[in-house]
């Protein structure tokens, strides 16, 4: 068995077909040439982007075909990759002032914005990471001369196994063939796990070298819920997997039927299930996939990638466009939440040496005032639009709370000074992310409307673990007993004020963790819209009151793994 990552729920079970491009490119690392060549160089250079943008809008037009216009954006970032002034100006320098050959160029260039972005632990730079090595790879192909292979054609019932798909080669897949996919590289975010969801294909990625071990023809299981791969089962074990796809398809069938449905427990208790987005049109799918409202936008976007910051008018454009999708349901839009590790052109931040516990997020705000007002005066002017609320990230006390309303008020006087309308009862709210926030809920939550807790921060900074350093990544639990003490704290804090408390990390996607939370009382469940269905079911068919017994004897085990298998025993026990 191969353990990987999962990324598309789902059970494939078929004859494996290991997909390994011939790749002669790394040849060409450091390769030289003369100046008599230069100008050669840069004409195939210039030419491999123009064919790599055709086959990228090659691409595009295929997913057209599937996808909705919302969903073609993973197209266009590929397509605004290739025409980077970044990218582009360092190929052609390392040509003119290196004297390296086009391939040679575009591999080094490629490699070192790779290795700026991996830099920061973020899922939104690692993607970037992920865009430009594949569009690298486009380039590469069209100045080698390479012609990828047409994944269209499969066999039935085959399980592709390879060390990277690109969105474009996943694009190609016939879900009538392809039983689900496994490969090497990859994570939960990545493109291609986001367009294997769009397909509904089985698919588990980041399982490493090994996968490739796979040869083709073997029979293998796919296990997209659990993320584990298994080539030559025995009779029992494709027993048991042939059930659970059953399991699996009837589950699909009762989640569609849910959609409309509130997320009400068996005996009447009502949670409010949001999505996660980073774009405004992102919106469309927390409403498709039968959210309540939006819990987190994170708004980094419309700051990331360009060389100066956003207007007004574009940030209101952007939150105006997300209120009016939404109709009315709340959206939660979280103030800029950047950092010593995430750089931006438009604000000279200082390096610093470790940027998790420096000059990020509120702090940034707070002395970047008129960075800050920007942005609040875009979010007021939305909030006519539809239910919009605004929360602060990265408060550590009471004092930063205060600062930051008191900067607010000034913005609405403003506004009001000029006549401009605005939701004069728009809610402020807070993340609670850092263990100081969390330990003085009960003072933070008599001066704000609502509260969000961020685990994915929060268990960072509780445990004191980075959760990409591979040394120490397995103490990264949410199910910690110390973790799960910090929730119960601020969960009891937040209605004790009478305000209600969400949850906006991965913590809120999982169904395990989603029992308990649901048993301390949390009202709220933010998530990536692909997980609204499966926390609906969740809490669909269960009582509040056993859900209430499982947090209650949770907080009584000292273990974290003894902790979830309590929970997942309790479960399946019905």
């Amino acid at each position: 068995m191969i353990k990987g990552i999962p990324a598309s729920n789902g059970i494939g079970i078929g004859s494996a077909l290991v997909y390994l491009e011939e790749d002669k490119s790394k040849e060409y690392t450091g390769k030289k040439i003369g100046e008599t060549q230069l100008e050669n160089e840069m004409a195939r250079f210039a030419e491999a982007v123009q064919i790599a943008g055709k086959k990228l809008e090659e691409a595009k037009v295929k997913a057209s075909k599937i996808f909705e216009e919302k969903d073609l954006q993973l197209f266009e970032a590929y397509i605004k990759v290739l025409g980077d002034p970044i990218l582009n100006d360092m190929v052609r320098t390392n040509i003119q002032k290196q004297y390296l050959c086009a391939e040679a160029s575009v591999l080094e260039a490629v490699d070192k914005i790779k290795a700026m972005f991996l830099t920061i632990d973020n899922d939104y730079m690692k993607q970037r990471a992920e865009d430009v090595e594949n569009v690298g790879s486009y380039i590469l192909d069209a100045l080698l001369g390479r012609e990828r292979i047409d994944l269209s054609q499969l066999e039935a019932d085959t399980i592709l196994i390879a060390r990277d798909l690109t969105p474009a080669d996943t694009v190609a897949l016939d879900k009538a063939r392809i039983k689900g996919f496994a490969i090497a590289k990859g994570g939960e975010t990545s493109h291609t796990a986001i367009v294997a969801r769009m397909l509904e294909i089985p698919a588990v990625v980041g399982c490493g070298e090994n996968i490739l071990k796979i040869s083709s023809g073997e029979t293998v299981i796919l296990d997209g819920t659990e993320g584990t791969v298994i080539s030559n089962p025995g009779s029992e074990q494709l027993r048991f997997y042939m059930q659970k796809q059953q399991k699996h398809l009837a589950v699909q069938e009762e989640i569609g039927q849910l959609k409309e449905k509130p997320a009400v427990t068996i005996d009447g208790i009502r949670v409010e299930l949001f999505g996660n987005i980073g774009k405004p049109e992102e919106a469309l799918s927390v409403v498709e996939k039968g959210g309540q409202g939006i819990g987190l936008f994170r708004t980094e976007f419309l700051y990331m990638d360009r060389n100066q910051l956003p207007s007004e008018e574009e940030q209101f454009q952007a939150y105006k466009k997300a209120a009016e999708i939404m109709g009315g349901m709340p959206c939660i839009i979280r103030t800029l939440d950047i950092g010593g590790d995430k750089q931006i052109k438009g604000l000279e931040l200082p390096a610093e040496e470790n940027p998790f516990l420096g000059y990020r997020a509120i702090r940034i705000c707070l002395k970047e005032v008129e960075v800050f007002k920007t942005q609040l005066k875009a979010i007021l002017r939305a909030s006519k639009y539809g239910t919009l609320k605004i929360m602060f990230p990265m408060i550590s006390g009471i004092e930063e709370l205060r600062a930051a309303k008191k900067i607010l008020d000034e913005v609405k006087n403003s506004l009001d000074e000029k006549g401009i309308p605005y939701d004069r009862n728009i809610q402020v709210g807070i993340m609670i992310e850092i263990p100081s926030a969390a330990m003085t809920a009960d003072i933070l939550a008599k001066e704000a409307d609502f509260f969000s807790i961020g685990t994915n921060d929060l268990c960072q900074y509780s445990l004191a673990v980075d959760r990409m350093n591979e040394n120490v990544s397995y103490l990264y639990n949410p199910m910690h007993p110390g973790v799960l003490r910090l929730i119960k704290n601020v969960i009891e804090a937040a209605h004790e004020a009478g305000i209600k408390v969400g949850m906006c990390g991965e913590m809120a996607s999982n169904v395990e963790s989603a029992a308990v939370l649901l048993g301390l009382g949390l009202d709220e469940f933010s998530m990536a819209p692909s997980s609204i269905p499966y926390i609906k079911k969740t809490i669909c068919n269960l009582t509040f009151e056993k859900a209430g017994d499982i947090a209650k004897n949770v907080l009584k085990i000292s273990d974290a793994a003894q902790i979830r298998n309590y929970v997942k025993e309790r479960l399946n026990a019905d």
